[in-house]
This record gives C-alpha cells, sequence and structure tokens, in this order.
C-alpha cells in the first residue's frame, strides 16, 4: 500500500500540464467510439462473434459502448478518472490481443495500433490520475468547510 501511495505523491508532483490535453483528447476519442458502436451495435456484435464470443455477444457489446460513452465522458472531465481507466483497461487488453495484427505490423492493421497506442495512453493516464484541470482538482481544492 505504501508503493502506491509513493507512486501517486510523485505522479501528483510531476504532472506536466500537456498530460491534461492527452487525457481530454483520449477521452473524447473514448466517447465518440462509444457514439460510433452505439450507432451500430450489429457490426460490433459480428466482431465478437467472429473471435467466438458468441454466447455473450450482444451483453459485451452493449458493455463496451457503455463503457466507451460514460468512460470517455468522465475521462475527458478528469472526474473520478482512476475508476473509468479501470473499466475501459480490460476492453482495450481485448482488442489488443483478439484484433489480429496479421502477418506484417505496417499501416495495414490500424485498428490493433490504435488499441496499442489507446491502451498506452491509458496507462499512463492511470499512473498520473486526472491532473491540475479536472473536475477532481477542482473538488479538492475547493471542499465545503
Amino acid at each position: 500500500m505504501e508503493v502506491t501511495h509513493k507512486i501517486e505523491h510523485w505522479a501528483d508532483q510531476h504532472h506536466p500540464i500537456w498530460l491534461d490535453f492527452i487525457r481530454f483528447g483520449l477521452g473524447i476519442f473514448l466517447f465518440v467510439k462509444g457514439l460510433i458502436f452505439i450507432s451500430d451495435i450489429g457490426v460490433l456484435e459480428r466482431l465478437l462473434i467472429q473471435i467466438n464470443m458468441d454466447w455473450s455477444s450482444f451483453w459485451f457489446a452493449h458493455y463496451i459502448a457503455f463503457a466507451h460513452l460514460v468512460g470517455g465522458l468522465l475521462i475527458a472531465m478528469g472526474l473520478v478518472t482512476r475508476t473509468a481507466i479501470l473499466f475501459q483497461l480490460p476492453i482495450l487488453i481485448g482488442a489488443v490481443l483478439f484484433v489480429r495484427p496479421g502477418i506484417d505490423f505496417g499501416s495495414i492493421n490500424t485498428e490493433w495500433w490504435v488499441s496499442v497506442v489507446t491502451l498506452l495512453l491509458l496507462i499512463v493516464s492511470f499512473i498520473f490520475d486526472s491532473g491540475r484541470w479536472s473536475v477532481d482538482q477542482y473538488m479538492r481544492t475547493h471542499r465545503e468547510r
């Protein structure tokens, strides 16, 4: 537990402003992906069926779309950022593992690269938390006494 507090304290002391912009962009990106999934949930269900998740593709598709919509919005605002990221991590880990990169790692399979970059940005955002320009920080500094 002490290690977690040390990492959190270090991340709070060394949080550059540009990470807030990355967190905001990441949240907007996930929110838009959620809108895209909601607009045609059948495509996502068929993708899940292709990776042998046919017995639960309906539920997973709705979880993915809802988690991206709500989680993306929370990440962009900087509200309960780490919790929102925890709901995103299994989705992105699954995307990295199950979206097949193919033989070559070129620009042909951009979906896999987008999943990898998004996963890495989620991990960085999880470590550094929400930052100075966030609802979490505002709530910490403006508590009612």
